[in-house]
């Protein structure tokens, strides 16, 4: 449900030739919020597309928490998640699992063109696509054309509304977080980041440095890095770790002796055969037939949580013997009703400007092939016609170039991210004078967000108080690879 919460929004939409950013309070908000908790909510107005002078103005939904402390540090923490296409206001209702209220004041911002912004850019007829895809009766043949007709009909009807879908994207976020600090009023303030938004960090430390004391890059994504070029890759990487460690472990490799080896042959050969499964259909009762290669079994490690990791031999040796139950489940999930899209219509706006127009088609082409175990996964996030349908202008080319920056930084990874490798960020400590890397072993995207292990949010919380040294705190000593399930 999207609540629409101010009453003063006449100008929502007209052109302003000389607009300043502001900030307007409202006390009705997105989530509810605990009693107890003291807080802001309001709306950041700024304009939809900077670099056109006749712009409307969009509101982007913003948290102001008030910290525990009852002598808080003057410099609060600006939160703002992944994605593209993300939502941060969900985690308003949990503020008080958060460490670092204990010392300074938080801001959760909501990135434009996500589902509590105004306007939101959800795209129901790409969730409606995949949906009618993933059905056992679809006709592959009709594949692309499905999904290229579903942009289309989004784009017009967003196009409709008048939204420019030029807007939306890395730079222009940032902007909005800029004129929110400078709005504020706030002098100093440092930035939590997470997976997509360590981009807006890094654009944010480039063109408005001024007002950073301190960043952290929770599953950094580098500017200039090709995305699309090597996600198929980084997934073959990310897994061939994770079953080394089982071999590397007696009781996993006495449990499931050469592990790898029998899955990634299982692998090519279900894409040369694929595996047959039945299922009953929850809607109709009746049986469905499902014929799944290797680019649909790898689910059974991309679909692993970092709690779930220890798991994960397990499942593949379920698999192995032809135990079908827990992949059972998951198809079962395909006949759920279709998604609103939310947010789905900013992703396309960002990558569409900022990746596509950077990928080599020849190394995409050569990264569908490159791996018989998934042969056939394109490593693309959307093809190119999608984006070709999506239309937006491309970026600067700095837009795809390293940032560099003597800003105190910590990065953090988990060492089986298949989405932002460890490598990536050990790329990132060179051009990053004063940047701290920690790795957490076991872990996978994001561990920030770990809510079953609260440590690198501790080590978080530790370095924002002091970024001039790296955080050390006993918990993250504690961490080994993970005692992986075998029985």
């Amino acid at each position: 449900m999207i609540f629409s919460l101010l009453f003063y929004s006449n100008s929502f939409g007209q052109t302003k030739a000389s607009f300043k950013p502001n900030f307007k309070k409202s006390k009705r908000t997105t989530h509810k919020i605990k009693k107890e908790q003291k807080y802001t909510f309001g709306y950041l107005e700024v304009l939809e597309n900077r670099q056109d002078r006749n712009s409307r103005t969009i509101e982007i939904p913003i948290y102001i928490f008030k910290s525990r402390s009852e002598n808080p540090k003057k410099d609060p923490i600006v939160y703002t998640v992944g994605g593209p296409g993300y939502t941060t206001m969900p985690s308003a209702q949990f503020m008080n699992y958060y460490k670092y209220l204990d010392d300074r004041d938080f801001i959760l911002v909501e990135q434009r063109g996500n589902y509590y912004a105004k306007p939101h850019l959800d795209c129901p007829e790409w969730s409606q696509a995949i949906y009618e895809s993933n059905q056992p009766n679809f006709d592959l043949a009709n594949y692309d054309s499905l999904f290229e007709q579903s942009v289309k009909s989004c784009k017009e009807r967003l196009e409709k509304q008048g939204i420019d879908l030029n807007g939306y994207n890395t730079n222009e976020i940032a902007s909005d977080i800029n004129d929110l600090v400078n709005v504020l009023e706030i002098d100093k303030y440092n930035l939590l980041t997470i997976s997509y938004s360590t981009k807006i960090a890094q654009v944010l430390m480039r063109d408005y440095p001024d007002k950073i004391r301190s960043v952290l890059m929770d599953s950094p994504l580098p500017l200039e890095v090709n995305y699309d070029e090597e996600s198929v890759q980084n997934l073959m990487e990310s897994i061939s770790t994770l079953l080394s460690d089982c071999e590397n472990d007696t009781e996993c490799n006495s449990a499931y002796p050469n592990l790898k080896n029998r899955f990634f042959e299982y692998l090519k050969e279900k894409t040369a055969n694929p595996l047959k499964v039945e299922i009953e259909n929850p809607k109709s009762d009746k049986t469905e037939t499902f014929y799944l290669k290797g680019e649909d079994l790898i689910t059974v490690f991309t679909s692993a949580s970092t709690g779930s990791v220890p798991n994960v031999p397990f499942e593949i040796n379920k698999l192995l013997n032809n135990d079908l139950t827990s992949l059972e489940d998951k198809l079962e999930g395909l006949f759920q009703e279709p998604g609103n899209g939310a947010g789905l219509g900013m992703r396309l706006s960002v990558w569409c400007a900022e990746e596509y127009p950077f990928n080599s088609i020849d190394r995409i082409k050569n990264e569908t092939i490159k791996y018989p175990e998934v042969k056939g996964l394109s490593p693309a996030v959307f093809g190119n016609k999608i984006c070709e349908i999506w239309s937006v202008e491309k970026v600067a080319e700095i837009e795809n170039q390293a940032v560099k920056s003597a800003i105190p930084v910590l990065f953090i990874n988990g060492a089986y991210d298949n989405e932002t490798p460890v490598k990536w960020a050990k790329s990132m400590t060179a051009n990053f004078t004063n940047s701290y890397h920690l790795i957490f072993k076991g872990w996978k995207h994001t561990p920030t967000t770990n809510w079953s292990n609260q440590c690198a949010m501790e080590l978080a919380n530790e370095f924002f108080n002091n970024p001039k040294e790296k955080p050390s705190s006993d918990c993250f000593g504690q961490i080994g690879n993970p005692k992986f399930k075998t029985e």
